[in-house]
């Protein structure tokens, strides 16, 4: 199949699977014409690349995790460990998100919203340090 249809079957845009196979996470084959035609194997490698990029995973942890996926004699162990892995930078992205939503409020909360020119929130960007209050 082409490349629209490939798109179509694994939900990827069709730039993204040229990405995909300019850094060699497939290997579509080539008809005699030139153009990429693509298998069931391939749609399945694709749908697997797009569902782990939505889990939050980077583009070599998608090269290992196909890697493992690919190796019957892999050990259960090594995937959970990367996905564990993940769950903590997800964690440290979440207290990272939960402090700026706390700073936000804070200045949200000093700041007037009237009329006047002062605000907190423009000071607090220019390095001017606001009171909690």
């Amino acid at each position: 199949m082409n490349i629209g249809a490939a798109a179509t079957r694994s939900g990827l845009p069709a730039k993204t699977i040229r990405y995909y196979e300019e850094i060699e996470l497939v290997k579509p084959a080539r008809s005699d014409n030139g153009y990429r035609d693509y298998c069931d194997e391939d749609i399945h490698r694709l749908c697997f690349l797009q569902r782990s990029r939505s889990l939050g995973f980077t583009i070599d942890e998608c090269r290992t995790l196909l890697s493992l996926y690919n190796d019957e004699d892999r050990a259960s162990s090594d995937v959970k460990h990367i996905a564990k892995k993940k769950i903590a930078l997800i964690e440290q992205k979440v207290k990272e998100l939960n402090s700026l939503k706390s700073t936000l409020s804070v200045l949200i909360k000093n700041c007037h919203g009237d009329d006047r020119p002062d605000c907190p929130i423009l000071d607090d960007l220019a390095g001017r340090h606001v009171a909690e209050g």
